[in-house]
């Protein structure tokens, strides 16, 4: 049997809506998974380092705030400085549509912007880990 996967849930930066990362973390554990919620108002550094102790196998952003484009960036690179650069990264929030291929193109797997469905973000997930359902 493999074991579950283990996933971070994170709200980098000052946003303090947290709901839609809640409601994620919560159908991440009923599918099966292990899931670390950090809380709010995390700095990269913080949530890299939980990363890092708790052995993650994936990394989820939340963020509504507008600052995506830096906060994702700067865990990114801390990731990379930390050797760390292996585990994946998916984000969801207010993410405008022009802002996606950059953050792809900096290594964020995939976006979930308003809209997404729970089963989409369990979809990518199984897909990305080649878990069956």
């Amino acid at each position: 049997m493999q074991k579950p996967l283990r996933v971070l849930i994170a709200k980098p930066g000052l946003d303090g809506h947290d709901r839609g990362a809640l409601i994620i973390a919560q159908a991440l554990r009923d599918d099966g998974m292990e899931v670390i919620y950090t809380g709010i108002r995390q700095t990269p550094a913080q949530i890299v380092t939980t990363a890092i102790q708790e052995d993650v196998d994936l990394i989820g952003l939340s963020c509504l705030s507008g600052a995506h484009n830096e906060l994702f960036s700067e865990v990114i690179r801390l990731l990379e400085k930390e050797g760390a650069s292996d585990i994946p990264i998916f984000a969801g929030g207010v993410i405008p549509e022009a802002d996606i291929p950059n953050l792809k193109q900096l290594g964020i797997k995939e976006i979930f912007p308003p809209g997404s469905t729970i089963k989409q973000t369990i979809s990518f997930i199984r897909q990305l880990f080649a878990v069956e359902g």
